[in-house]
């Protein structure tokens, strides 16, 4: 890891938050998301009768999926500084710079760069398992880190 980021977050007495914490946030945001996208849908999912029928319904809304994965990801992070995954989980998203919640643009960058990267089979995510300072591609985009609360 970068020794700068390392002293900052000592200094602070910050550390980043591990793998699996990041990961149980991502699983219980995708749940609530997907349970969303249920519910707006629910009657039409109810007439289909088979499984591709189910699974054309969701494609149609594909777009609106990914523009409410977006408005989730930024207003939560800029909000709150973390998802509702992530406040489960006891961790939060700031800026590198200032260590505080990051604003507006900076967690629209990181919600964009972030299901872009879900699109390109979530190798963003995997380079953060292999990153020292744990930063996915849409952490390194926004110039933000994850930490424990």
């Amino acid at each position: 890891m970068n020794e700068e980021i390392q002293d900052i977050l000592h200094s602070e007495g910050m550390s980043l938050a591990p793998i699996k914490k990041r990961a149980a946030a991502f699983f219980i945001d995708e749940m609530l998301l997907s349970l969303l996208l249920i519910i707006a849908l629910s009657d039409s999912f109810f007439e289909a009768k088979t499984v591709e029928e189910m699974i054309i319904l969701t494609n149609k809304f594909v777009l609106e999926y990914m523009a409410m994965k977006v408005f989730y990801q930024a207003f939560f992070v800029m909000q709150y500084g973390a998802t509702l995954g992530k406040l489960l989980m006891k961790i939060r998203v700031v800026e590198i710079k200032t260590l505080q919640t990051p604003n507006v643009i900076v967690a629209l960058n990181r919600s964009i760069v972030r299901v872009v990267s879900e699109m390109l089979f979530y190798l963003g995510f995997l380079w953060g398992v292999m990153d020292p300072a744990r930063q996915t591609w849409h952490d390194k985009s926004a110039k933000t880190l994850v930490v424990n609360v």
